[in-house]
């Protein structure tokens, strides 16, 4: 969502030599990352779904009693996922955006649901979710309103936090509009962190903090990892490839400063999977599904499960593509390099297997070959000396056995992507 005032505005090497550099990359690899949030949940990054691209803020149940935000919303997505297999692959949380809330707190200072949209209430929602092996996310903001203009959390960060936590909530996406200054930002995330902390219940702490301290400073994300356990880094993401595309161009452009920084209880998070819509291709959605994996991203879906593709629902629960994002290791991937258009993305994962995803940028013409030698993936030690290669997307294929000195040769479709994954055989 994007409004903004300051108010904040939103919206190759011999054998020898690589022997040696894979004993090094184990090494470094067993370095504890940057002391994160101490709660013990985002392990690994969250699951789930989250209403805000697809549904926004429609709150006009009469004209569009299906689509508007509304208990009887969540409570059908909350039901499909967990009938249609969504649990069983990992989407755990039904998350709530902005404009749930009455348009004022009651007389007690505590936030209200709108009384029409939900008239059971909170609480009531959570439990039903709660009934269905699920948990439940929620929204608010650290400044004086939401970005849709409800009531914000500034100067009640305590009695927020206890309530959600009386509610049973397990998430709080946590917004950063209309807050005067960057220190009122970074000093409110850091209060509702406290005091989620201080309720003893478990609730995942999804913050938009360096989103809107980048047009002021560098954010240090050092810090802003002690507090949250996942950041949004760049604008909402739309229905569109173009805003795709956006996102990973930042983030490659700004690996150096956020990949080192993610890992186990803490995330980067490029926002929203928007495959089952309507603005991307095939194509398109299989790189994102592939390059959000690479990422270790949260894989927080926002599309409307009632009415999915059969397509896209087996795309978007590939226990391959999701393992992948949810490898233990916790290690971000990266930007490996490009060159006519093509790029090469990596991540390594356990057991000494990586992850690789050639993405074709090129949007004109057809498929286009790619060759790439073997020994430059994977910091060089992905396939010292060979390695099984398996394409997972976008159909799964064994590809066979590599040495590290050979070549694989591949096609790339037109803003598509080719996933691998590299099992290391070292003897």
């Amino acid at each position: 969502m994007i409004t903004v005032t300051m108010r904040l505005a939103r919206r190759v090497q011999p054998l020898g030599c690589v022997l040696a550099l894979r004993f090094l990359v184990l090494v470094l690899w067993d370095v504890p990352a940057a002391w994160a949030l101490d709660n013990g949940l985002a392990t690994t990054p969250t699951m789930g779904w989250l209403h805000w691209e697809r549904f926004m803020c429609n709150t006009d149940c009469e004209e569009e009693p299906d689509s508007c935000i509304s208990e009887k919303l969540f409570m059908q997505m909350a039901d499909l996922m967990d009938s249609e297999g969504w649990k069983e692959v990992g989407y755990e949380y039904l998350c709530i955006d902005d404009c749930w809330m009455a348009p004022q707190r009651d007389s007690k200072g505590r936030l209200q649901a709108d009384p029409t949209r939900f008239p059971s209430g909170i609480h009531y929602l959570a439990n039903y979710v709660h009934s269905k092996g699920l948990k439940l996310g929620i929204y608010a903001d650290v400044g004086k309103k939401t970005c849709a203009g409800y009531p914000g959390s500034f100067g009640y960060y305590d009695i927020d936090a206890k309530l959600f936590a009386d509610w049973g909530v397990d998430l709080l996406k946590f917004d950063g509009c209309y807050c005067d200054s960057v220190e009122q930002l970074a000093n409110g995330y850091k209060h509702m962190s406290l005091a989620l902390n201080k309720t003893g219940r478990s609730i995942v702490y999804s913050c938009e903090w360096p989103l809107y301290m980048w047009p002021f400073r560098k954010p240090n994300y050092t810090e802003i990892r002690q507090y949250c356990n996942h950041w949004r880094n760049t604008g909402d993401v739309y229905d569109s490839w173009q805003s795709v595309k956006s996102i990973l161009n930042w983030v490659s452009f700004n690996q150096k400063t956020i990949v080192t920084v993610a890992g186990p209880g803490g995330w980067n998070d490029p926002d929203m999977l928007v495959i089952g819509n309507f603005g991307l291709s095939w194509d398109q959605q299989i790189t994102q599904m592939a390059l959000w994996a690479i990422m270790a991203a949260p894989l927080l879906m926002s599309n409307d499960l009632r009415h999915i593709s059969t397509q896209a629902k087996a795309l978007l629960q590939n226990k391959d593509v999701i393992a992948i994002n949810q490898d233990p290791l916790g290690k971000q991937g990266y930007l490996l390099r490009k060159e006519d258009n093509i790029e090469v993305w990596e991540r390594p994962l356990s057991n000494l297997a990586w992850a690789v995803a050639m993405v074709n940028m090129q949007e004109i013409g057809g498929p286009r070959s790619f060759t790439i030698n073997i020994a430059s993936l994977g910091q060089g030690v992905a396939c010292n000396p060979a390695c099984h290669i398996t394409e997972l997307l976008p159909v799964k294929t064994k590809l066979g056995f590599y040495e590290w000195t050979s070549c694989l040769k591949t096609r790339i479709n037109p803003s598509g992507t080719v996933l691998l994954r590299l099992e290391s055989q070292t003897t």
